[in-house]
C-alpha cells in the first residue's frame, strides 16, 4: 500500500482518509502522531499547547496505561485513535484476527479514557480488504496520510523532517509524524513554516 521511500501518498479507496476536506476558505492541514504514548509525549504536548495546534494521536493499546498522560491529551483538545494492539502488520493476520486486534485496541483505549475511538491507523500503513471489513464492523474509519515526514528515518536530520512536510503542503493534507525525539526537535519550526506557507491546523472531523 505504501512505498516508504515516498513522502507523498495517495489512495483511491473511498473508505480510507488521506485528506481532511473542510468547507472553508482557509487552507488547513492535520498533524497526526503515531506509535505512542511514549516518553516524549509531554514535550510534544507542550509545543502544541504553546502554538495552539490540535493534533490526532494514534496509539498502540499495549503502551497505554492509566498513568500515561492521556487525560492531558484530551483536555487540551486533541484526539486519540488506535494504531492497533501491538503494531503487528495486519495484512499477515486472518480476518477474525484483525477484528480481534482492532476490537481489543479500541476497547482498551475507550475503557481507560472514557472516550469513543472513531479512527484507526494501520501499522506500517498496510491494510487489505479484511482490514477494511474489520474496521467497518467496529465503526472505525481508517486514516492514512497525504504527507509522510519520514521522521523515523531522520534521527540526525530533523531539518529534513520539516522540508519533507513543507515542500508538499496541500489543502486538507493529513501529515504523518511519530512520537520521536527528532520530531520534537523539528516540531516548532515545522509549525512555523507551515503557517508561513498560509496553512492553519485543524482536527479530524
Amino acid at each position: 500500500m505504501v512505498d516508504s521511500s515516498n513522502v507523498v501518498y495517495d489512495s483511491n479507496d473511498p473508505n480510507v482518509m488521506v485528506y481532511n476536506k473542510l468547507a472553508t476558505s482557509k487552507k488547513t492541514v492535520v498533524l497526526t502522531f503515531d506509535d505512542g504514548p511514549g516518553r516524549v509525549l509531554p514535550e510534544i504536548l507542550d509545543i502544541l499547547k504553546e502554538e495552539k495546534v490540535p493534533a490526532a494521536f494514534f496509539w498502540q493499546a499495549r503502551l497505554l496505561y492509566p498513568k500515561r498522560p492521556w487525560k492531558r491529551v484530551l483536555d487540551e483538545g486533541h484526539m486519540i485513535g488506535t494504531h492497533s494492539a501491538k503494531h503487528n502488520n495486519l495484512v499477515n493476520l486472518q480476518l477474525n484476527e484483525q477484528h480481534q486486534d482492532l476490537l481489543y485496541s479500541q476497547s482498551k483505549i475507550e475503557s481507560i479514557t472514557g472516550q469513543e475511538v472513531k479512527y484507526f491507523r494501520p501499522p506500517f500503513g498496510q491494510y487489505n480488504n479484511d482490514t477494511l471489513s474489520a474496521a467497518k464492523k467496529l465503526g472505525l474509519t481508517p486514516v492514512m496520510w497525504r504527507i509522510s515526514s519520514m521522521d523515523w528515518e531522520l534521527k540526525d536530520r530533523p531539518e529534513q523532517i520539516i522540508t519533507n512536510v513543507t515542500d508538499n503542503l496541500e489543502d486538507g493534507a493529513i501529515i504523518l509524524l511519530h512520537e520521536l525525539s527528532q520530531t520534537v526537535e523539528a516540531l516548532p519550526d515545522l509549525i512555523a513554516e507551515t503557517r508561513r506557507n498560509g496553512y492553519e491546523f485543524t482536527h479530524l472531523p
